[in-house]
């Protein structure tokens, strides 16, 4: 089991996550960022201090966003498992589902 970053975070990126997730599981792409599901270690401390609401438990991801699962599992498709997102940084990647996605959160 893991945690899954929804549509809420897509061009917000925030980080409070990244720096609260004891295992540095939590990777940046182009337009959002995304849990290694083999990574994460399921201590929920990213959750509580996501400004949009967009971290979900994997059982509970909204259904609107239940694309989200695996679009977070294959961002790590051709990644593998790096250990570690801060000596990685940013990816120039996304999911083509995100990547496609029209700007969100635009004020």
């Amino acid at each position: 089991m893991t945690y899954v970053i929804a549509q809420p975070c897509v061009d917000v990126k925030d980080k409070a996550c990244v720096e609260e997730c004891p295992v540095d599981c939590i990777y940046e792409g182009e337009r959002s960022l995304y849990i290694h599901p083999d990574e994460c270690v399921d201590c929920g401390a990213c959750e509580p201090v996501c400004p949009v609401e967009a971290i979900y438990y994997e059982d509970d991801v909204p259904e609107e966003w239940a694309d989200y699962y695996n679009a977070n599992v294959d961002f790590f498709d051709d990644l593998g498992s790096p250990g570690g997102a801060a000596r990685l940084g940013k990816i120039e990647k996304d999911h083509p589902m995100i990547a496609a996605l029209p700007p969100q959160n635009q004020d």
